[in-house]
């Protein structure tokens, strides 16, 4: 079996979930149950739009499904026609009125993904007078294809709403006058459709409706779907009818919450775009120039007296916290130091009131991290943990949190869990940067409009899979290697060598490319693998000159470097060329990479890539 199917058969997670129903039965429980079966993407509210004699009913309310089936189940209900939607908070806050399906008037809507320029949007809509009730991007949608419908059919007002709107998007919307149809748009967001016999079916992710529907349709960028009882039109956004591959799904339950790829872990590092992208949403202004740093709970007056930063971790976390500590002191020009968690409490460490301590966990259940951060408290540090899961032990804790909204992250090696944690330090680092003066908002915009591009570049990263599987084959009976990175690719390549270590079973060690004639030079030879970081900017060409140093001594050289790296292939057995940001976020589009050439050669060593020995997704003692 290959290792990825079809870009068609592949479907890949984001925070949100949508589930809809068209046909002859009630379309009720069928999309109840789809949303169940979209718990395991996280979420903090939900909610259910359902056609009745006097129109539609919206049902909605934060927290878990079996509240919403409170809400729903005192009924005696039925309908034909119904969306869904399990929501995790990235745009304002888990509440009732944040939560999914969200109306304006007779539309009612159901959405993942982000509306870039929906404050824009937003100012306009209200001085044409729409009000608003949500703090979502959601609602400015939901208006806009309002504001359309007076004169215009449904996927008529639709087509005119996206084409006022930026983004990357997925959603679902009825309208009470025309019960007989949904309209279901993608951009950038996985949708998918189900087919039945007179009932049809559209989801985020296959599993939502696979018990009733294996004959499907992906829906691609740029398409949509109008959804008849009778029927399923597929156009573009034009409106031009699209002749689409029907595929009949065969996964086992298994393969179905994996969405078709072969392991949990690739199926976690193709989410990285989507990942990355929730992580911005909702926390850039880019109109403004400007970070939402209450999304970090810090004030103005809290970030004009920290003197001092410490940013505390284990194992990937702590890597992330490097790149951090080179981040923060280049555009906040605050001292940080990065400390092992396992260490920090023991070395007498000296914080106080001024200073600001971070801790890193994907689980927020760490024992080191949270002994870290309970020590930091007990000294009077501010404390701030960056950090996956709600409600977890960290977040609770902490003086202030900040989710990455990642998503349930199954495969015990970190990976989209690293990637975000990188974009919420980047994300702090402009936030105290601009708060105390350092960054102007010229500079700040621009810094913004790369981390708005980084879906996109990652999407290309990951385009380099196959290319990636080949050099991997020719490595994976190396007993050795040897990654190398200078300033702020050195975590970088630690975390490259961390993560061959921990799933072919290979040993690997990251090193400064500088250090390297300080001893690891004594290792270079023929047998020796050796990857080495090198993205143009001020370093780049003493990197070449550690890449000659090890070429001259018989290495096999990997290199990822920049997309129009013709030295690079020169000097290198092997290139792997990145389509390049600034220096900070290169630290992403470079990991994405080395998480792949780490798969691959566990595959081809027969490991177990998600569940590799010895090894546990969350490290709960000490």
């Amino acid at each position: 079996m290959s290792d990825l199917l079809p870009a068609a058969c592949r479907s890949s997670s984001v925070m949100c979930g949508i589930i809809g129903y068209i046909g002859k039965r009630n379309a009720i429980p069928i999309v109840m149950d789809g949303l169940k079966r979209l718990e395991y993407r996280g979420y903090d509210s939900a909610g259910i739009a359902y056609f009745t004699e006097e129109g539609i009913e919206v049902k909605r309310c934060k927290g878990k499904i079996h509240q919403l089936e409170s809400l729903i189940n005192n009924h005696k209900i039925s309908s034909n026609t119904a969306i869904g939607h399990t929501r995790w908070a990235t745009h304002g806050k888990p509440s009732d009125e944040n939560a999914h399906p969200h109306r304006s008037d007779g539309i009612v809507i159901v959405h993942n993904g982000i509306i870039e320029n929906y404050v824009e949007l937003k100012h306009k809509l209200q001085k044409e007078g729409f009000s608003f009730t949500s703090e979502t991007d959601t609602e400015v949608l939901c208006h806009l294809i309002n504001k359309f419908s007076a004169k215009y059919p449904l996927e008529d007002a639709v087509k005119a709403a996206i084409k006022e709107v930026r983004g990357a998007y997925a959603f679902a919307v009825i309208n009470e006058k025309e019960p007989d149809r949904i309209v279901a748009v993608r951009k950038e967001s996985p949708l998918v459709i189900g087919l039945g016999e007179g009932e049809y079916f559209l989801a985020s992710d296959v599993p939502a409706f696979l018990s009733h529907s294996k004959e499907v349709i992906f829906l691609e960028n740029n398409e949509m779907a109008i959804m008849h009882k009778d029927g399923v039109i597929i156009t573009d956004f034009d409106g031009k009818p699209l002749n689409k591959n029907i595929v009949t799904i065969s996964w086992s339950p298994s393969m179905a919450e994996k969405g078709g790829y072969r392991h949990f872990m690739l199926k976690e590092i193709y989410e990285q775009p989507r990942a990355i992208a929730d992580t911005i949403r909702g926390r850039v202004f880019p109109e403004k120039g400007d970070i939402a740093i209450e999304e970090f709970g810090l004030t103005p007056d809290v970030i004009q007296k920290i003197d001092r930063i410490f940013i505390v971790a284990c194992g990937t976390s702590y890597h992330a916290a490097i790149t951090g500590k080179y981040m923060i002191e280049e555009l906040a020009k605050i001292p940080v130091e990065a400390d092992i968690a396992s260490e920090f409490r023991y070395r007498n460490p000296l914080l106080n009131s001024n200073t600001l301590f971070i801790a890193i966990t994907q689980s927020g259940e760490t024992a080191d991290t949270l002994a870290a951060l309970r020590e930091a408290k007990r000294l009077g540090a501010k404390t701030l943990s960056i950090c996956n899961v709600m409600g977890s032990s960290a977040s609770r804790e902490s003086d202030f949190v900040f989710y990455t909204h990642s998503g349930p992250e199954i495969g015990v090696a970190s990976t989209k869990s690293f990637t975000t944690q990188i974009v919420a330090l980047y994300l702090l680092a402009i936030a105290l940067g601009k708060q105390r003066g350092i960054l102007s908002d010229r500079t700040t915009s621009a810094l913004i409009e790369n981390l708005l591009h980084l879906p996109a570049k990652a999407e290309y990263a990951l385009e380099l899979n196959s290319e990636i599987s080949r050099i991997a084959k020719e490595l994976f009976k190396a007993t050795n290697f040897l990654y190398l990175g200078r300033g702020i690719y050195y975590p970088i390549a630690l975390e490259g060598a961390l993560k061959l270590k921990e799933i072919s079973y290979i040993h690997a060690e990251g090193y400064p490319a500088g250090e390297m004639k300080h001893g690891p030079i004594a290792l270079i030879d023929e047998d020796l693998p050796v990857v080495v970081l090198a993205p143009s900017g001020p370093l780049f060409e003493k990197v070449i000159s550690n890449i000659e140093e090890v070429r001259s001594r018989g290495g096999t050289i990997i290199t990822v470097a920049s997309k129009d790296g013709e030295i690079i292939k020169k000097l290198s057995r092997y290139s792997i060329l990145i389509n390049e940001s600034n220096n900070y976020l290169n630290t992403i589009l470079l990991t994405i990479p080395l998480q792949l050439l780490a798969y691959h050669i566990a595959v081809l060593r027969g490991c177990d890539v998600d569940q590799p020995r010895n090894l546990a997704k969350s490290v709960t003692v000490e």
